[in-house]
């Protein structure tokens, strides 16, 4: 893990670069947290990721590139799609994730995955490298997302697609809300504070389909639901803290007393959603593909 996570204080707006710098190493403070619970993650996303490679349809022989990968669960599920003679980029502005991603890949013997540190802001590849171009729920965190999504367009081919996958509105999302509003009401704080992107940034459909309207076509938005499921409220608060970056810098600032009071905060707020089997949580997530022009 690369330092100390920063304090809140410290992710603060500055340059885009200085933003970025930030924003990595909060990422990678949490990337092994992410590496522990990869299994929960794939499963969390298992039908936005569904959809998002059928809207796609990786074939063999052709290559993709998965943004924004966190521990790859995305990508590695692309990996068979394009055998024989296929190949499959994991990639991550957080180095951390990236060597998580490719730890898991390493483990599952793929031979045709390979894991690099890039920038959905700024791609460090070749333009119409590649075919299709996977994001699940790294957008709306992107410096700049307008320019990401020219730079989505930028390395496909001709005709290659793509599939993104955001957070839609905070209300249809409590999973995540009421922990960000049990924070608020314990320490009068703001998560993430002004000028960070947040889950929500892109949570509006029009908003996300603009970023891409004129620089590719056959756009389509569909809205899945993406409920969270947790045996107990102690697992629920555990994987949420633990994953969530903005939170997480957040709680690792605070003192004991502060985090437990957060805690009974979020807990009282969870109670409408508990049930026999534990927490059901709805969630809404906004899944938009397309193709280059």
């Amino acid at each position: 893990m690369s330092g100390t996570m920063p304090r809140l204080q410290e992710v603060a707006p500055g340059s885009p670069a200085e933003l970025e710098a930030r924003l990595r190493a909060m990422w990678d403070a949490v990337a092994p947290s992410w590496a522990e619970h990869a299994a929960y993650a794939d499963a969390r996303g298992a039908e936005v990721g569904e959809l998002m490679l059928a809207a796609t349809g990786p074939r063999a022989g052709e290559t993709v590139l998965e943004l924004a990968c966190g521990t790859g669960g995305l990508g590695l599920a692309a990996a068979e799609r394009v055998a024989p003679g296929g190949a499959v980029v994991l990639s991550d502005f957080a180095p951390e994730m990236v060597a998580a991603a490719a730890v898991r890949a390493e483990a599952l013997g793929l031979d045709n995955v390979v894991a690099r540190t890039l920038d959905l802001d700024h791609i460090d590849e070749p333009d119409e490298s590649c075919d299709v171009v996977l994001c699940r729920e790294g957008l709306m965190f992107a410096v700049d997302p307008a320019g990401a999504a020219r730079e989505i367009v930028r390395v496909l081919r001709p005709g290659g697609r793509f599939a993104v996958a955001v957070w839609g509105p905070p209300a249809d999302n409590p999973w995540l809300t009421i922990v960000f509003e049990a924070v608020a009401a314990v320490t009068g704080r703001v998560v993430p504070p002004p000028g960070v992107p947040t889950p929500f940034s892109l949570s509006e459909a029009d908003r996300l389909v603009e970023l891409f309207t004129g620089v590719a076509r056959d756009l389509v938005l569909t809205e899945v639901p993406a409920p969270a499921q947790a045996g107990s409220f102690d697992d629920w608060w555990t994987r949420t803290s633990a994953l969530a970056g903005p939170l997480a810098t957040v709680l690792q600032s605070l003192r004991a007393e502060a985090r437990d009071a957060i805690r009974e905060h979020a807990r009282e707020r969870a109670r409408e959603y508990e049930t026999a089997e534990g927490l059901e949580f709805p969630g809404l997530a906004l899944v938009l593909s397309g193709r280059r022009r």
